[in-house]
């Protein structure tokens, strides 16, 4: 028989065990396919909104009341309750009713007429980065919008022009343009390294334990006899048909959001293609390589789990790896979602030709590779190894 005869019969073999294992169902079509719906509905606003926060006005003036109401209309903000002291609403923070607090002491209104500089205080709770940065923000510019206000006023009441005033409250006009995702919208940029990271997560999982359970099962001799010993054709017969269901999953990510949800992409959808085949191949590879590196089923899933885990917190999404120390950076290399997270960013989201990112692609290159030495301590383990639970 042909090689191409035995990967077909081999592959038709995999599809058997495929519809008969409820698993493979489950991790390969129904949770990725519930992750890429839950991550882009989670954050389909963009931004948080309406996060709850408190005031406690001691002063209670019209002054404070439109300040309150100022930092209610801000998107991000909704001023939930009234706190008669400052003790109560720490209280209801730390009990996580709201985020943050803004404090109005006795005579603020007085003071900030007189130019006799209030002091007003907010209290936010940074333990949830994204919530307490963005209560942070909305709370600040309420005052200094208050002293900006009252600035405005008083030199309106001496007879400043315009532009003088604006000179004086305003010396230094900042224009920001935020190029790419204009909208700072947090799914444009999350959820295309995290849903990708998943899915990586899932094919690792999937490829160790399909060749696993051939030694679990005891049927490695009888996969590597249909293919007449020869490991190679035994693992692209394997592969191939998982290969093509998580090529479907993934395209079907690209599809959904960058055609249906328009996330912003500077280039053609032909050219997400390739990045997804990529994507897929180099899962599988790993997949494969971190099974013959430990051979057994226990301990090569536990090895993808954990460098899976690891890739979400190096890959540089959250915290810039140039930032991280030399060490870090330098084990940056070592997983395949980094090298997917930079690719994305040049060519995709920004545009940049592929040169740019050549360094990336023979990184992953080198992931591809990997398999090929490790492929003879598989085919020992599929002939001699014996099961142990």
């Amino acid at each position: 028989m042909s090689i191409l005869g035995k990967i077909v019969n081999i592959a038709l073999r995999e599809c058997k065990i495929l519809g008969k294992n409820h698993i493979y169902i489950f991790c390969s079509v129904i949770f990725p396919l519930f992750l890429i719906f839950f991550f882009t509905s989670l954050l389909g606003k963009g931004l948080p909104t309406s996060m709850p926060a408190g005031i406690v006005d001691m002063d209670n003036t019209s002054t404070t009341r439109r300040l309150t109401r100022m930092l209610d209309s801000y998107q991000s903000t909704e001023v939930v309750a009234h706190y008669p002291t400052v003790a109560e609403a720490r209280n209801a923070m730390q009990r996580g009713e709201i985020y943050a607090f803004f404090y109005f002491p006795k005579g603020t209104t007085e003071n900030l007429l007189a130019s006799r500089q209030p002091k007003v205080s907010f209290y936010y709770n940074n333990s949830f980065l994204l919530a307490g940065s963005l209560l942070y923000k909305d709370m600040r510019v309420v005052a200094t919008r208050a002293a900006a206000a009252v600035g405005l006023a008083k030199m309106q009441a001496q007879g400043y022009t315009e532009d003088q005033i604006m000179a004086f409250l305003q010396p230094i006009v900042v224009d920001t343009h935020p190029t790419v995702n204009p909208y700072l919208n947090y799914n444009f940029y999350l959820s295309t390294t995290i849903i990708p990271g998943c899915l990586m997560l899932f094919i690792f999982l999937i490829t160790a334990y399909s060749i696993g359970t051939e030694l679990k099962f005891g049927r490695s001799k009888e996969w590597l006899a249909m293919a007449d010993d020869n490991i190679h054709v035994a693992l692209i017969g394997k592969l191939l048909p998982q290969f093509i269901v998580h090529l479907g999953i993934v395209l079907f990510y690209l599809i959904y959001t960058f055609e249906i949800l328009q996330f912003p992409h500077e280039c053609s959808f032909w050219q997400l293609i390739p990045y997804g085949i990529l994507l897929v191949m180099v899962s599988q590879a790993f997949g494969v390589f971190a099974f013959g590196l430990m051979p057994s089923l226990r301990m090569s899933m536990s090895i993808c789990a954990l460098w899976a885990m690891l890739s979400f917190t190096i890959s540089g999404f959250a915290f810039p790896v140039d930032a991280m120390d030399p060490q870090i950076q330098a084990l940056s290399w070592l997983f395949p979602l980094r090298s997917f997270f930079m690719i994305y960013q040049m060519t995709l989201f920004n545009g940049y030709p592929v040169a740019y990112a050549w360094i990336y692609y023979v990184a992953l290159l080198v992931f591809l590779l990997l398999p090929f030495l490790v492929l003879p301590n598989i085919k020992k383990a599929m002939l001699k190894f014996v099961y142990i639970p």
